[in-house]
Formats: structure tokens, C-alpha cells, sequence
């Protein structure tokens, strides 16, 4: 693996598509900031309401999700509590696990960021496509440009 060849176009691919994801990230962290939330608390808004469609999220599923220690989880997790954000369930079968849900002013906010991003990743979303199938070799398809127009 380590033996393939890359050539100046594999680099040029793999520094857009950087860029494209460095791009909304940044997009992502100030969105979150201007609803006076902490990136990292925003993603674990959406990691439950996400993990919650597939049943009641536990401390771990989320520490899973965001790539953190459970006790960095906790910790941030007894800030979103104490902000009203999120609410913990203690599971009547098993008293050692946690569920997490979002309260309605949790579920608001998150209603309200998850739409401008959608809003955003409709106007960069081509691009980091494009970056990405440019990485991977698989052929761009004609993708529309910010004003609509296919290239």
C-alpha cells in the first residue's frame, strides 16, 4: 500500500478535498458559536437526535459518535443539562445506563442549526463531492455550480 505511486494530481486532490471539509467545519464551529453553543456541544445535539431514531442513545453510544472518553462525555454532558438541553433517563431494567434525550429547547436549537447547514452544504455540497470523487478516481458527474448551472 505504502508502495503505490501519487502523483501531483492525488496531492491536488487530496488538499481540495481538505479544504472542502476544513471549509464547512469552519462554517459548522461559527454557526454553532452564533447559537451560543460550543462546536462539540452541537455535535452531540445531533449525534442523539441522530442515534434516537434508531432507539434511546446511552452515554456510550454518544461518547462513541463524538470519538470521546466517557468521562469527557459526562462532562459534557452535565453542561448541556445544566444549560437545558438535554435530559438523562436511567433505564428501568439496568440502573447503570443512561438515556439521553433532547428537551424542546434542545430539539430548537438543533432544528435551527441542522437548516442552515443543510442550507450550506446545498451551496458547498458540490464541491466537496467533487474533491471526493476526484481522491477516489470515480468520474464527476456534471454537478451544478453555486448559480445552478451543470459544468
Amino acid at each position: 500500500m505504502f508502495d503505490e505511486v501519487l502523483t501531483d494530481n492525488d496531492y491536488s486532490a487530496l488538499s481540495e478535498f481538505r479544504y472542502a471539509i476544513r471549509r464547512f467545519l469552519h462554517f459548522s464551529e461559527e454557526a454553532a458559536r452564533a447559537a451560543a453553543l460550543e462546536p462539540q456541544q452541537h455535535q452531540l445535539l445531533l449525534a442523539v437526535k441522530g442515534l434516537s431514531l434508531r432507539g434511546s442513545p446511552t452515554i456510550r453510544d454518544i461518547a462513541e459518535r463524538l470519538q470521546l472518553r466517557h468521562h469527557s462525555t459526562v462532562e459534557l454532558l452535565d453542561r448541556m443539562a445544566e444549560h437545558g438541553l438535554i435530559e438523562r433517563t436511567r433505564d428501568t431494567v439496568d440502573q447503570r445506563r443512561v438515556f439521553i434525550t433532547l428537551t424542546p429547547t434542545g430539539e430548537d436549537i438543533l432544528k435551527k442549526l441542522s437548516l442552515l447547514h443543510r442550507t450550506e452544504l446545498r451551496s458547498s455540497g458540490p464541491a466537496l463531492v467533487e474533491a471526493l470523487n476526484a481522491l477516489i478516481g470515480e468520474p464527476t458527474q456534471s454537478l451544478p455550480d453555486r448559480s445552478g448551472a451543470t459544468s
